[in-house]
């Protein structure tokens, strides 16, 4: 007799898997694990922020305690003086890792597609005239 709990469909509110869909859907996260996958080696806290342009150091400090959290980061504390502290990529991690790859060949390979269909949805939209409390099909 199999034991094997059912699997709740992702998009229900009851999906314990929701939890790391909540994770990698961040911003901050997915660019965190680019950059940890792109650079392939332990890589210092300094180094990310600069990767990772526009991330504020507490937005990284949280990110990174987020990920370390969930076993997808590694971090590795040395004390020297000064303390040097790097941030690498568990096992778990790399899978993740492989996602976002993806995410980011696709959106780059698409990225000129998305952006004349924001144009013409733009543009359709100004010119329509949508009375308040309709809904566009």
């Amino acid at each position: 007799m199999d034991t094997t709990p059912a699997r709740v469909p992702i998009y229900q509110p009851d999906c314990p898997a929701q939890t790391v869909i909540d994770l990698l859907a961040n911003k901050w996260a997915l660019f965190i694990l680019a950059a940890l996958r792109h650079n392939g080696r332990p890589t210092r806290f300094n180094e990310l922020r600069r990767m990772l342009g526009g991330v504020t150091q507490k937005m990284l400090t949280q990110t990174l305690r987020a990920l370390e959290r969930d076993g997808l980061v590694r971090r590795d504390f040395y004390p020297t003086v000064p303390p040097r502290v790097e941030y690498s990529l568990t096992e778990l991690g790399l899978g993740a890792g492989q996602l976002t790859n993806a995410i980011g060949e696709w959106s780059q390979a698409n990225v000129h597609r998305i952006l004349a269909a924001r144009e013409h949805y733009d543009e359709s939209a100004s010119a329509e005239v949508v009375p308040v409390g309709v809904v566009r099909a």
